[in-house]
């Protein structure tokens, strides 16, 4: 079990670091305005904006990581902030922005949540 709460979160770390591309370095490009469904004018109006995003992002991913890489006795509480925040910022997002969000980030981060705390 405690590797399958490992994938989990490892995977929601790949998500978030995948977000930090996208908002850090696409938003501008095709793919970046394909995946947020903008045009290239409120794309280079909200750059700086979505640029502040990805760094978030980007702590949420270190974070988690930091969680696979901490001695057994921070692993759980270490992840359970992390993954507890991915979730909380998913949840905001789907309510405010997009119900996507929900399945691509709130999903993952409470089934690695729920993961990491069915094992003993």
């Amino acid at each position: 079990m405690q590797l399958i709460s490992s994938l989990l979160t490892a995977l929601v770390a790949a998500i978030h670091a995948y977000i930090v591309v996208l908002e850090m370095l696409l938003w501008q490009k095709p793919l970046g305005r394909r995946v947020f469904r903008t045009t290239p004018e409120q794309a280079a109006q909200t750059a700086t904006l979505a640029a502040n995003q990805g760094l978030y992002n980007g702590f949420l991913a270190a974070g988690l990581v930091w969680s696979l890489l901490a001695e057994q006795a921070l692993r759980r509480p270490v992840g359970t902030f992390f993954l507890v925040c991915v979730a909380l910022a998913g949840l905001f997002g789907a309510a405010t922005v997009s119900r996507r969000i929900l399945f691509v980030q709130t999903l993952p981060a409470a089934l690695a949540l729920a993961s990491l705390w069915l094992n003993p």
